[in-house]
């Protein structure tokens, strides 16, 4: 019997090869093996976390029999059981509460373990807490399911959804028409924010999806079918409708878009390294330790734990203060709570890319293997990320998270004095830092994001970015084609590739413990004052002024670079002994603030990047910027609602949110793929210690190290 539609048929064929070939990607995502990726085993220092069957402290992450258990008391439910089709977008540990985890001492056995779950029943959001010992599955009594919005997609989401354009004929019939082979074909699933545009944004997950023709090269982003965007309902997996505006918009050719060593070396002249090889060497091994997921290192002790959502979470971070030798609280809890990237061409197949990677994608879902000895340097610490699928079903995320000791000749203090004072002093201590890594890959993007640990009490928070641009394709190949009143909205890389102007927002969370829980923000505004007449010789003076936040409006926070301050997390009932409260200080650095406007639909979602600093008072049901459900929310339950209810801050638990921003107008060296660029802040000790807590830091001196080469120092080697 001849089949009735010869192309359905070939487009059933195409979608298959794409699932396939999504899953080779997103291995993970399908499997139970416990290990997906091995780090090199010629390496005696590629050390890894240990099994994931137990659990050593209160905050560790489930295990993966404990997430089976949970599994299975889910789908025993009676609401499971009478359920025509569920999926678990969420399934974590529940963390006890925060002062039972902060009275723990490692002798205590553990309080109950519970799991957090995010599913969806038939289309509908349940919260639940899951009781891993007694088998008690309940709603969940802190938290509460949003007005607005779905839970975080699944990986089985992003698949899916990418490959249903290629079960529709009039799509396949517009790609034949472009003159692309099905086969070529690589669909991405791109959020669809929520504008209140389409007549379906209130009833259906939607998504669209954007498609690009991998042919002749692996860097299939530069070769956009521009124009052509696919509406796509995630849970019936059915294309709602199609776009098609860019058929005179030819696809960008391959060329130059290579960016493989192995691909470079072989297509045509290779110059060689730039640099010779470089490593640090640790003759005794590195200095700190890690035990199940906590790590203690020079005076630091901290615990870490990858996580799906937020990527990485670091917890009672703690450090010793080297007078007392007490473990003091400087951070209960720090983390990525939510990444805000709007695009800005207003032009209908890219109006709504105005993604929230954490929250729509999640962060930690997206994170990839690290790479040895290019990612993380030798002596790295590898931790793994246990994670649950679509269905409930363990698995691993294998080398998430890497741990390691940075030197790069940087000095922690010094002194010298001057021949002119007869005192041959010179006094120099190098500055060796601990950084906690991870990297996501949120599909052409990728993420780096390091918490870095000094001895002097400071934490250095930063994030690259890296990867590949999201192009637009163009007809011009050469700007000499441009009217000077056509706006490209972006910057023309190559011949008929256009990388489009846009921004990155990533806001922490960080619940702040400085000495305690009861803490206070105060501003500390420096200001020019000016002398009476006769007074000095000066005109004028700078002036440090404190203002203590009496609630959450006092603590919005926009920085201005001639009206400075100083933003410090004090604890008003510990003072030093000459009388100071004791306090750290959050020290932003290079940023961007949102220029859209305030109304614009994406700024609605993301305002909490309305203000580069945020105070509220600790909730626990209150971590993620966006609010619990981002996908296609309208706003109402974000940061910037919950600071407007103004709650009183002034010695309270309060958590400090920091925004670090982006403007990127791409340029040709960002092409075909990018130089990792950075953001950081630091949380550095302010009076918090009685004086410089490494004063007593030995300095390094030859015997302490590996003999150099002679001859490469003198470049002979």
């Amino acid at each position: 019997m001849e089949p009735r539609n010869p192309r359905l048929i070939v487009s059933l064929l195409a979608a298959a090869i794409i699932l396939i070939i999504s899953f080779t990607h997103f291995p993970s995502s399908f499997s139970d093996h416990p290990r997906l990726l091995s780090c090199s085993s010629s390496s005696p220092f590629c050390l890894h976390s240990p099994n994931h069957t137990a659990a050593a402290h209160p905050l560790d992450p489930l295990t993966i029999p404990e997430i089976r258990r949970v599994r299975s008391l889910l789908l025993a439910h009676p609401a499971f059981q009478s359920a025509k089709s569920y999926t678990i977008h969420s399934l974590v540990l529940h963390e006890p509460e925060k002062q039972l985890v902060i009275r723990w001492i490692a002798s205590d056995p553990l309080p109950p373990r519970k799991a957090d779950v995010i599913a969806r029943l038939d289309g509908e959001a349940i919260l639940l807490t899951v009781d891993i010992k007694t088998g008690e599955v309940k709603a969940d009594e802190t938290r509460s399911k949003p007005l607005t919005g779905y839970p975080m997609m699944t990986i089985e989401d992003m698949v899916g959804s990418s490959s249903v354009p290629l079960t529709d004929a009039d799509f396949n019939k517009t790609i034949l028409q472009r003159g692309v082979e099905l086969a070529d074909v690589a669909c991405l699933p791109v959020s669809s924010g929520w504008f209140g545009k389409h007549p379906e944004e209130k009833r259906r997950r939607l998504i669209k999806v954007q498609c690009y023709t991998k042919k002749d090269t692996a860097n299939f982003y530069m070769r956009p079918i521009e124009g052509l965007t696919v509406l796509v309902d995630m849970d019936e997996r059915k294309v709602v409708e199609i776009s098609d505006k860019g058929k005179h918009i030819p696809i960008p050719k391959p060329v130059n878009t290579e960016y493989r060593y192995t691909g470079l070396k072989s297509s045509g002249p290779n110059p060689g390294p730039l640099t010779n090889p470089i490593s640090i060497e640790q003759p005794d091994g590195p200095s700190f330790t890690v035990n199940g997921h906590m790590v203690n290192w020079a005076n630091w002790e901290f615990h870490l734990k990858p996580d799906p959502r937020a990527g990485v979470v670091v917890s009672r971070a703690t450090v010793r203060d080297p007078d007392t030798g007490e473990r003091r609280s400087v951070m209960y809890k720090g983390m990525v709570s939510e990444l805000f990237v709007p695009y800005m061409d207003p032009s209908d197949a890219w109006y709504f890319k105005t993604y929230m990677d954490a929250g729509e994608y999640g962060f930690g879902l997206q994170s990839m293997p690290l790479d040895p000895l290019n990612d993380c340097p030798r002596n790295a610490y590898y931790m793994d990320g246990v994670f649950s699928a679509a269905d409930g079903t363990p698995y691993v995320r294998s080398e998430m998270v890497c741990v390691f000791e940075k030197y790069t000749g940087d000095i922690g203090w010094r002194h010298s004095e001057s021949p002119i004072t007869g005192m041959p002093i010179r006094e120099v201590r190098p500055k060796v830092t601990l950084v906690v890594r991870m990297a996501a890959s949120v599909a052409n993007y990728d993420y780096i994001v390091d918490w870095e640990f000094q001895t002097d009490g400071l934490i250095n928070v930063k994030v690259g970015l890296s990867g590949i641009l999201m192009v637009k394709g163009t007809p011009y190949s050469n700007m000499n084609q441009v009217s000077n009143r056509e706006d490209l909205y972006g910057t023309l890389l190559a011949e008929n590739v256009v990388g489009i102007i846009h921004d990155h927002y990533v806001t922490f969370y960080l619940d702040m413990d400085v000495d305690g829980s009861d803490n206070s923000f105060v501003r500390v505004d420096i200001s020019k004052e000016e002398t009476s007449l006769g007074e000095s010789p000066r005109k004028s003076y700078v002036k440090a002024t404190r203002h203590v936040a009496k609630t959450e409006k006092d603590a919005q926070i926009k920085l201005k670079l001639y009206q400075p301050s100083e933003f410090h997390v004090v604890n008003p009932n510990k003072k030093t002994k000459v009388g100071n409260p004791v306090g750290y200080k959050v020290v932003p650095r290079g940023t961007a603030a949102s220029l859209l406007d305030l109304d614009d639909p994406p700024q609605k979602r993301g305002a909490f990047t309305n203000n580069q600093i945020w105070v509220t008072p600790y909730n626990r049901s209150e971590e993620w910027a966006g609010g619990l459900f981002v996908y296609q929310n309208e706003g109402e339950d974000s940061l910037a609602v919950w600071s407007n209810r103004d709650r009183a801050i002034e010695n309270k638990d309060v958590v400090l949110w920091h925004t670090l921003g982006f403007h990127h107008i791409p340029c040709q060296e960002d092409f075909p793929i990018m130089p990792t660029v950075h953001s950081s802040f630091d949380l550095k000790p302010v009076n918090f210690f009685e004086r410089n807590p490494i004063l007593r830091s030995p300095p390094h001196s030859a015997k302490d190290l590996p003999l150099c080469s002679l001859g490469l120092s003198l470049g002979h080697g």
